[in-house]
């Protein structure tokens, strides 16, 4: 099986040659991996990086201008070959560790669409989501996730989760449209639409700090997500 690893970055000159490393040193028996890198515009460093790059397993693209995490992971798809397509994010929150695990019920033919839920537990009141903005941020994500269940009839955890594991033919003949990060709710509203079952495998992360380049909005991006899930319920 080919999987065609996404990741989309924008001005992460800290952190990309590492976690591209990390994908890279990730083996999956059975599964031949490809990664395709596209840079949002990015404006610091991270281009000229991309640029050293000498790899003839990973495609990189570049976006004349910043249009957002979802135009990124359009573009990323658009140029996809894998049968399966997964996101990784760019900042070192996610460990590309996870994807084999995501990975292992696609193997066994034990589900079609697999999630990494951050949210299948309490919230951590002594560790990062002691501060106000975190446990917002996990408020948030699990108010969006009980309102996807509500109105697709599947339960789901964590539905803004970056670690969306899916077959590339599920997206056949439809239409992404969003620019940011109400991505998220694009493809789980239009994966459930299709019928789709979503299996969820739980996940660890290192989250960041928004001093740290954290771009996440939890307020309006978080608005965005809900309309998103309201819009496409009833329209395509």
């Amino acid at each position: 099986m080919k999987l065609s690893i996404i990741v989309p970055v924008y001005n992460e000159e800290k952190t990309i040659i590492e976690i591209l490393d990390r994908v890279k040193k990730e083996e999956i028996p059975g599964v031949e991996k490809e990664i395709i890198v596209v840079d949002d515009g990015s404006t610091d460093t991270t281009r000229q990086k991309l640029k050293t790059i000498k790899d003839s397993n990973i495609k990189i693209l570049f976006h004349k201008k910043n249009g957002g995490k979802g135009a990124a992971v359009r573009t990323g798809i658009e140029s996809a070959t894998g049968e399966y397509i997964i996101i990784q994010d760019a900042d070192l929150e996610y460990h590309p560790k996870f994807i084999k695990d995501l990975i292992k019920p696609i193997l066994e033919k034990r589900a079609d669409v697999v999630y990494g839920t951050r949210l299948n537990r309490m919230p951590h009141l002594r560790g990062e989501e002691g501060k106000h903005l975190f446990i917002l941020h996990y408020l948030g994500n699990r108010f969006l996730s009980l309102v996807t269940s509500i109105l697709y009839g599947q339960w789901i955890t964590d539905m803004e989760t970056c670690y969306k594991l899916f077959p590339r033919k599920a997206l056949n003949g439809i239409r992404l449209n969003a620019r940011g990060f109400e991505l998220e709710p694009e493809i789980t509203s239009k994966l459930l639409k299709r019928g789709y079952k979503i299996k969820e495998i739980s996940i660890s992360v290192n989250p960041r700090g928004y001093d740290e380049g954290k771009k996440l909005n939890t307020v309006k991006d978080g608005l965005k997500a809900f309309w998103s899930l309201i819009k496409y319920r009833f329209s395509n």
